[in-house]
């Protein structure tokens, strides 16, 4: 299994647990935005909006830039890139114990 930083694991699933960021990274899977534009669907004011892009840079989902006044955001897939690694050990490590299950149950009723 490839080693990751537990605390870098944690900022990432951190960030990932709560719908509305999982909705603005995939709003940013398409391209750059700015702050306004990332915040216009949403029924919260700026602010909120603001702590919510805070916890995904701190997580590296996402990357900031300024532009004059405008702060543009986008995705960084590097990051998620991580976390499915992470998960895919895992799904492998299940998917052999369902095979072994499997295997079991077709053994028990051939006899």
């Amino acid at each position: 299994m490839v080693k990751y930083k537990t605390q870098e694991l944690n900022h990432i699933f951190h960030a990932l647990s709560d719908p509305t960021r999982r909705s603005i990274l995939r709003d940013l899977g398409g391209r750059e935005k700015t702050v306004g534009q990332i915040a216009q669907p949403y029924r919260m004011s700026l602010a909120a909006i603001s702590k919510h892009l805070k916890v995904l840079e701190m997580a590296r989902l996402i990357d900031r830039r300024k532009e004059g006044s405008h702060q543009f955001v986008r995705l960084n897939p590097e990051t998620l890139k991580t976390a499915n690694e992470w998960i895919s050990y895992y799904e492998q490590f299940w998917n052999d114990r369902l095979e072994a299950l499997r295997n079991l149950l077709e053994e028990g009723d051939s006899t």
